[in-house]
């Protein structure tokens, strides 16, 4: 039985579980949050001790988990068995375990709920293991946690904001998603932190984005997009000099990253024409209209032609952070080198 997320979280708030649930997918956040709801919701904390059993993965293998799931509860209504890291267990996907998984599959305790906890991996389809947990008639769930495109985080944090009674701002949004990325459980423990903070009637806004995930208010990545955008000189090098002197807080690599994300998206929108429309806007994850203005005039300060090569320039920059001819330069002078490429056009092969 196939289910989402968001479904399972509902029936289990609801007291409704199930005998086996086996939740897979290269994304562990939802797993993390299904297996902790049924962890804290299933028992009574007194009833624990006795009847949840929580295992991982290396330290158990299919006899010994079924040897638990088998027991019965003692003085209460059912018992949990809990495995993490169930990609680990040794021989879970040996064709030797099957029939033993079959046979409890097919007819599992009903006092019993068994969750496998199977993290950044799935389970194939086509083999025996994978088709008994998918089929229509299995008793157990299967839940498939996949990780989100960079155009969907954005959605995702404003309905997880949502979710929790507040408010986000368009700016705070784009920032967390540009700044984080699609790395779900920090984005979600940030939003613990900013939700903490809230004053009554507050709303989360760059502001305390800013004061409270660690990015300076006048010297971080956006502000320096911001000045290539601008084509602001002075700027871009006070940003530089701040990022020189501050290297921990301001490593290369993310930086790139952000940078490469927004120059790809700016190509994207320059291929769509000169007046891209707003769907294309939203296929990128560009939802608010602050952030269009800035793809718009950076549109205006960046030919197509100067996108393409400013991508060269980043994945060359990229290279020389992992040592391919850079020579002696640091991390800085990589930088410092690559925002001077992109405010000073020079011509194709020169640099190679």
């Amino acid at each position: 039985m196939i289910q989402e997320a968001d479904a399972i979280l509902k029936q289990l708030q609801q007291r409704q579980f199930q005998p086996v649930y086996f939740l897979q997918g290269e994304e562990p956040y939802y797993i993390d949050v299904v297996a902790d709801l049924i962890e804290k919701t299933a028992l009574a904390e007194h009833e624990r001790s006795f009847n949840q059993m929580v295992v991982y993965g290396k330290d158990v293998d299919v006899t010994a988990i079924l040897g638990q799931a088998k027991r019965f509860p003692m003085m209460a209504e059912r018992s949990v068995v809990i495995v993490k890291e169930a990609q680990t267990v040794a021989d879970l996907e040996q064709e030797r375990s099957w029939p033993f998984l079959e046979a409890y599959l097919k007819n599992p305790l009903p006092s019993t709920v068994l969750v496998f906890c199977y993290k950044h991996k799935t389970l194939d389809s086509r083999k025996k293991l994978g088709k008994l947990l998918s089929g229509k008639d299995s008793p157990a769930v299967l839940m498939t946690s996949k990780k989100l495109y960079d155009n969907q985080v954005p959605q995702w944090l404003t309905a997880n904001v949502r979710g929790r009674g507040q408010q986000i701002t368009g700016q705070a949004t784009a920032m967390l998603a540009e700044y984080i990325g699609a790395d779900l459980g920090r984005l979600a423990n940030e939003v613990d932190k900013l939700v903490l903070n809230l004053k009554p009637g507050q709303l989360i806004d760059e502001e305390l984005v800013q004061r409270l995930v660690g990015i300076s208010k006048d010297y971080n990545i956006f502000e320096l997009q911001k000045a290539l955008v601008q084509r602001d000189v002075l700027k871009a090098n006070r940003i530089l000099a701040y990022f020189a002197a501050n290297p921990k807080a301001n490593p290369l690599i993310p930086n790139l990253t952000l940078l490469f994300n927004f120059f790809t998206k700016l190509l994207v929108l320059h291929q769509s024409g000169p007046n891209p429309p707003d769907g294309v806007y939203k296929s990128l994850g560009i939802m608010n209209s602050f952030a269009q203005k800035d793809y718009q005039q950076a549109m205006r300060a960046y030919p197509m032609e100067r996108v393409v090569g400013i991508i060269h320039d980043i994945r060359r920059a990229d290279a020389q952070s992992k040592g391919i001819e850079s020579g002696s330069m640091d991390d800085a002078e990589i930088l410092r080198e690559l925002v001077w490429l992109i405010l000073h056009a020079v011509p194709a092969g020169v640099l190679g």
